[in-house]
């Protein structure tokens, strides 16, 4: 027995796919010897995403319920900003007076249509609830009388309920706030 198989036998029996076997075994190997003797070798096709993905950190994705609108926060401008990305077009959605300056925006949540994003920023030095309307492009702060910190906002499918998380008391309650008909 060669020494190759006595090394790989171990990694070749972990699975049960000849594909996969070859494929940890020309990736051990690769990694051994290196892959410049490798001819005619060709490596596996990376997803390059839906284009909205950057090197920043993005997280706290939310998809509308139809599954048109992604939004989601970032550092990508060197602050804590909301995005909105529309899946069919394939292009970012342009948010007049959310983001702002010297605050972070992050946590959103996204009404059926994508029309409403509920939202927590820091633009009052602590974190808020917020809902931004596309139609209006404005803000609107719900959770001015709360006295702790606010956060995991939720908006319902027509934007009219927002729940969220508050440490109003000293412990984590859930409130939920009525808008009225939007």
């Amino acid at each position: 027995m060669k020494w190759t198989q006595r090394f790989f036998k171990p990694f070749l029996l972990w699975s049960r796919s000849r594909l996969a076997k070859g494929a940890l075994g020309l990736s051990l190997l690769c990694i051994l010897i290196g892959c410049q003797d490798l001819q005619g070798f060709v490596p596996p096709p990376v997803n390059q995403g839906a284009g909205f993905n950057s090197t920043a950190a993005d997280e706290t994705p939310s998809l509308s319920a139809d599954g048109r609108y992604l939004a989601f926060g970032s550092d990508r401008q060197g602050q804590r900003n909301l995005y909105l990305y529309d899946l069919q077009e394939r292009r970012f959605v342009d948010l007049p007076n959310l983001n702002r300056p010297n605050s972070s925006q992050e946590q959103p949540s996204l009404s059926a249509n994508g029309r409403f994003i509920a939202y927590i920023s820091t633009e009052r030095g602590r974190p808020d609830v917020f809902v931004y309307d596309r139609q209006t492009q404005q803000p609107q702060l719900l959770s001015q009388a709360v006295r702790g910190i606010c956060r995991h906002p939720s908006i319902s499918g027509d934007g009219r309920y927002v729940a969220y998380q508050t440490s109003e008391g000293g412990q984590w309650n859930i409130e939920i706030y009525d808008r009225g008909s939007p």
